[in-house]
């Protein structure tokens, strides 16, 4: 825990992002229910997942290359802005054909962001701290999957399957301000 104070405020800025933007991204299995609940038969199910992971695939290589160009967190911008839409077109889905507009977004925004947290940690974090960094990180990030996943449960039970997207959207909207906001504040 000692180790904790000597990572710096700019390690925790990206901590404090990726907190907000985990609970923008509950887990896919809410993407599987949307696209189940506007008809998809059971039998065609798994391919929610290969849409998501498919465009995921296809674009994390050349967005954690462009990354390496120019600043991380203007990609970063970039793939909140796609979560904020594919939570969009899945909250106004009326057909499966919808659905998997905003599955595709959503994998597309996962080829966007995914690995640059991991770069965004490794930039912030002073050398002989990353491997605490990362540690921190990541059991921060799994404790708040765990939370945004409950709270998009209990929204789906209580007020629709719209309103679970309505409310990832506004999450990846504050983590959106929160990363313009950190940006105005510390150039690249």
């Amino acid at each position: 825990f000692r180790d904790l104070a000597g990572l710096g405020r700019a390690f925790w800025a990206v901590a404090l992002l990726g907190m907000v933007f985990t609970l923008a991204r509950f887990s896919e299995a809410f993407l599987i229910l949307r696209a189940e609940g506007l008809g998809l038969p059971l039998a065609w199910v798994p391919l929610v997942l290969v849409v998501m992971n498919l465009v995921y695939a296809v674009t994390a290589y050349p967005a954690g290359a462009y990354s390496d160009r120019v600043d991380r967190r203007a990609i970063l911008a970039v793939g909140l802005a796609v979560l904020i839409a594919a939570d969009v077109v899945l909250a106004l889905a009326t057909d499966v054909y919808t659905a998997f507009a905003g599955v595709a977004l959503w994998g597309l925004h996962m080829g966007l962001t995914q690995g640059l947290f991991a770069a965004l940690v490794a930039d912030t974090a002073p050398p002989d701290r990353r491997a605490t960094a990362f540690g921190w990180f990541n059991l921060a990030s799994g404790v708040v999957t765990l939370f945004a996943s409950l709270i998009a449960g209990a929204l789906w039970q209580w007020a629709g399957a719209a309103a679970t997207f309505w409310a990832g959207g506004a999450f990846a909207a504050l983590a959106l301000a929160g990363l313009l906001a950190w940006r105005a504040r510390r150039p690249h």
